[in-house]
């Protein structure tokens, strides 16, 4: 066959066949010492600023309701005694008299009057020759200017004002007899105001007379100003300073039944700044311990994952996940508390045993597993408690008991809806904690339990959400594949696939059957069942690109390595597996399944056409490079990967036995195992002697099951007839 015929995948092998880099390899972030210090520091000091910057809780009582139990003071206290001051205002505003002006209705009235005087009245003009009509209207404005801004008040009032520095020029001391009648201003007023408003300076002597004694001769009617007796008395108030008292410790605060005042808040509100003060976040014996309880916790945790999952503190990723779920939590627990403290609301005394634990055991079940989700929660629910101003045994049990709850409830979690199903099933357990914990404390049922599992699932439905809006985010910024992300990929519709069942359709079928026997096989050693399946589905990608070279897709046609040379039909063979990484990269496939497209043939030989070709030179292997007829690999590191490689060649095998029985099938699949692992091929996955057995015998069965026959139907009579 000429060379412009061969496909593209004979070059492709020989130029980068060899040359894969695989995923599973760790890289600079997983295997740095220097990233594995940066998490262990994020952990540690997370915990220290949770340990350290704690509430301090003080019992916070409603305004106007019943005290439930007595409040003693913790210690000396001086707190700011709101009726004290009160009482000291009002005293201090009691001296205050009224203050009254003139009626604007009047002085306009009263102008209107004297314009009219002027002018049907010439003779004003003979008697003062030296005045004229301007300078006298200009006197009016002024005069009438000054009447509108005049107060009238009494001696201790004035005093007040002139305490109040609010200015005293327009105050004048009259007070009326009967404000119900207009009456005469007294001389000393005229005299002030005329002196004030119509100086000899500014005004003729005769002309600002003239104008003060026909002002002078009307009647006033006086008003009450009610503004500026109100504008005083807060700004005599403003003048008392606050007043403080002192409460010694041990003294109650509040008694039992007592109806909860102003000063009683006053009084827990000053006893929880002085506690806070007496903390002193910045002292330093108080750092040191918050220090050296952090470092004996994260010492504990690193402890744990050293002896039950080494495997965690070899994986960079995988550390890092956990501490940003732990951070998280640490975070969603704080905003939550400062949230529920500072709400004008009183929410803090309805809402007891807020559910943050079950946020965490969610996600670190769904993409760790369950042994350290439930870890992760027993560390949590020590840090919470010691550190948040909730009920401290009360929050503990139930938090704990929801994060057990969902944690064997995700553990069988397929689909992202099923997490609001886990929530719903925590929050049926914490409601049966809440009322046992009332019962057990000899609380009779009231509404504070109803409160309380209201709460609760309040909580669990923001879990929820929380969950499902968080969790594709984690799986793919830390490249972690969960039963819910598998099902996702496990739709027929997704483009690779659908290109696969009509490029490739004897392929797909191979793929899907694969994927049964590997997934048995799986669960019945207890590895990763789902994940088998699914990933099997693209496994064999790659020959999509020569279908036709592939013995399950020729369909009756013409083998076409009849007209390659073993060595270039061994490099076709070959060139699926990068083929097929190349299709899963750009399809965006998980790092997940491309491992297992380089594993799943390891480093075997592609031994027919490599006995073809040593049968070409004369069964002369110094003549044949071994090299150019082996996968490039790597050989399987994992159990799944090792379990898809035994599934792949077992089924592909089976379809060439004349028989397919138990007894055939399991001499295959014996001859298959033996000579894979004769040649190295399970060296580097987990797989035990016990589990091969295991896995052999799982194979057989539901390769048979597959396979299994049915009766013959007869043919149908045409004499039948219709109904």
């Amino acid at each position: 066959m000429d060379e412009r015929d061969n496909p593209r995948a004979i070059k492709h092998a020989l130029e980068d066949g060899r040359d894969l880099k695989f995923s599973r390899e760790q890289g600079f972030f997983d295997k740095s010492k220097v990233v594995t210090f940066l998490i262990a520091a994020v952990f540690f000091f997370s915990t220290f600023a949770m340990l350290h910057f704690r509430e301090i809780h003080v019992d916070v009582l409603e305004p106007g309701t019943i005290a439930p139990k007595y409040v003693v003071a913790q210690v000396d206290i001086e707190f700011l005694d709101e009726e004290a001051t009160a009482i000291l205002r009002q005293e201090a505003v009691r001296d205050i008299g009224k203050i009254y002006r003139i009626s604007e209705k009047n002085i306009r009235a009263r102008r209107m009057e004297f314009e009219k005087y002027l002018v049907s009245n010439p003779e004003w003009r003979q008697q003062f020759a030296d005045s004229s009509f301007k300078e006298i209207y200009n006197g009016i404005d002024v005069l009438t200017r000054a009447l509108a801004q005049a107060r009238f008040t009494d001696p201790r009032t004035l005093t007040k004002v002139k305490e109040a520095h609010l200015g005293t020029a327009e105050y004048y001391l009259f007070t009326p007899l009967n404000m119900s009648e207009s009456a005469p201003l007294p001389q000393h007023v005229w005299d002030a105001i005329q002196e004030q408003t119509l100086p000899e300076t500014a005004f003729d002597r005769e002309s600002s007379a003239f104008i003060i004694a026909y002002f002078k001769s009307k009647p006033w009617l006086l008003e009450e100003d009610v503004p500026a007796q109100r504008i005083l008395r807060k700004q005599i108030q403003l003048t008392v300073p606050d007043q403080y008292s002192f409460v010694s410790a041990g003294n109650r605060l509040i008694d039992k039944g007592e109806k909860v005042a102003a000063r009683h808040i006053s009084m827990l509100q000053a006893m929880k700044d002085s506690l806070s003060e007496r903390r002193s976040l910045w002292n330093p014996l108080t750092l040191l311990g918050s220090l050296l309880m952090a470092l004996f916790l994260t010492g504990i945790c690193a402890a744990y994952l050293y002896a039950n999952h080494p495997y965690l503190l070899n994986s960079n990723r995988n550390l890092s996940l956990i501490v940003t779920i732990i951070a998280m939590t640490f975070i969603f627990a704080k905003v939550v508390e400062f949230f529920l403290l500072n709400v004008k609301s009183n929410l803090f005394e309805v809402i007891h045993y807020p559910l943050f634990i079950p946020f965490a055991a969610i996600l670190v079940c769904n993409l760790i597993n369950a042994p350290v989700a439930t870890f992760v929660s027993g560390f949590l629910a020590v840090v919470l408690t010691m550190t948040l101003a909730f009920d401290k045994s009360g929050f503990m049990i139930i938090n704990i008991a929801s994060a057990i709850v969902a944690i064997l409830a995700t553990h069988s979690l397929r689909h992202r809806k099923e997490i609001f199903i886990v929530c719903a099933q925590s929050w049926f357990a914490c409601s049966i904690g809440i009322i046992a914990l009332y019962f057990y404390e000899n609380t009779m049922w009231s509404f504070a339990i109803l409160g309380d599992i209201a709460g609760s699932g309040v909580f669990m439905l923001f879990t929820a959400i929380l969950v499902v809006g968080l969790l594709p985010l984690l799986e793919t910024g830390f490249h972690v594949m969960t039963d819910v992300s598998l099902m996702e990929y496990m739709d027929p519709n997704l483009e690779i696939l659908r290109r696969l069942s009509i490029e490739a359709p004897g392929t797909y079928q191979h793929s899907l059957i694969v994927g049964s026997i590997a997934e048995a096989a799986a669960l019945s050693i207890g590895a990763n069942g789902l994940f088998c399946r699914v990933a099997t589905l693209f496994h064999d990608v790659g020959k999509m690109t020569t279908a036709q070279y592939f013995t399950e897709n020729q369909q009756g046609m013409v083998n076409i390595h009849q007209l390659l040379t073993p060595a270039e039909s061994a490099q076709v063979i070959i060139a699926h597996v990068s083929e097929g990484v190349k299709l899963a990269r750009k399809a965006a496939l998980p790092e997940q399944f491309i491992d297992v497209i380089k594993e799943h043939h390891g480093t075997t030989l592609v031994y027919y056409f490599y006995r073809k070709q040593l049968d070409l030179v004369g069964a002369d292997k110094a003549l044949v490079d071994v090299k150019n007829f082996r996968y490039a690999g790597p050989k399987p590191r994992t159990k799944e990967s090792a379990i898809i490689m035994i599934a792949d060649s077992f089924e592909a095998a089976s379809r060439s036995l004349e028989r397919a029985d138990e007894e055939s099938l399991t001499a295959l699949i014996n001859r298959l195992i033996r000579e894979k692992a004769d040649d190295g091929q399970f060296d580097d996955c987990l797989l035990t002697f016990e589990e091969l057995g295991t896995v052999k015998k799982t194979m057989v069965k539901t390769l048979i099951a597959s396979g299994h026959s049915r009766i013959k139907y007869p043919l149908k009579e045409e004499s039948c007839g219709r109904l």
